[in-house]
């Protein structure tokens, strides 16, 4: 099981998505200056960190006032792997195992990101938090996607980017959890993970 964002895809795109693009839109539409929105901004986004309000495009498009999901289209060209992502989705892909991604991306987001990338192609599956109701930090998350598809919680590895995420996974039983230790190709590595880290799934490889 592997996450989208941060995982497979840089999380760049996001990052400038939430933390520059809509709040520079959110203050030219409330007269207000960039710097006073974003603050803003970020405390809103923090209010609701890891609940499924976060992932989600709707809320945001409520709350905010702002087609979000124009911005994301009119961005799209940013979207990208991460390094090496790619070449290893292309060798699992040929090797006898079941592929899922399983990601808290929103819909709209997951369509327009599989459009421009092509990624779909390497799963078994694409599993979005947002059917089963609750995001990936969250217990019902994990026993949903179990009911849903059936997995074996010791022989499934678990790749993804978010700390809160694999914590969550760890607690549900799974066993095999790695993190990507460079999810942001803009950003340093991040260090100090309580899970096997790497810096590109594509190291899972060798």
């Amino acid at each position: 099981m592997l996450d989208m964002d941060g995982t497979l895809l840089d999380l760049a795109f996001d990052n400038y998505m939430w933390k520059e693009l809509v709040p520079r839109r959110y203050a030219v539409e409330n007269d207000m200056p960039y710097e006073d929105a974003r603050e803003l901004l970020l405390s809103k986004y923090e209010a609701v960190q890891g609940d499924l309000e976060w992932y989600c495009l709707d809320h945001w498009c409520d709350r905010l006032k702002i087609d979000v999901v124009q911005l994301h289209h009119d961005v799209s060209h940013r979207i990208g792997y991460l390094p090496g992502a790619l070449e290893f989705l292309r060798a699992v892909h040929e090797q006898d195992v079941r592929v899922l991604l399983v990601t808290n991306s929103h819909p709209d987001t997951l369509a327009l990101k599989e459009a421009m990338t092509g990624l779909g192609e390497y799963f078994d599956g694409l599993h979005s938090s947002h059917d089963y109701g609750y995001a990936k930090e969250s217990q019902n998350f994990w026993s949903a996607l179990q009911e849903d598809i059936g997995f074996d919680r010791e022989t499934t590895l678990f790749v993804d980017d978010s700390q809160p995420v694999l914590r969550s996974a760890h607690e549900y039983g799974i066993e095999m959890l790695v993190t990507v230790t460079r999810p942001d190709t803009t950003e340093p590595v991040k260090n100090g993970s309580e899970f096997r880290g790497v810096e590109r799934v594509a190291d899972l490889l060798t």
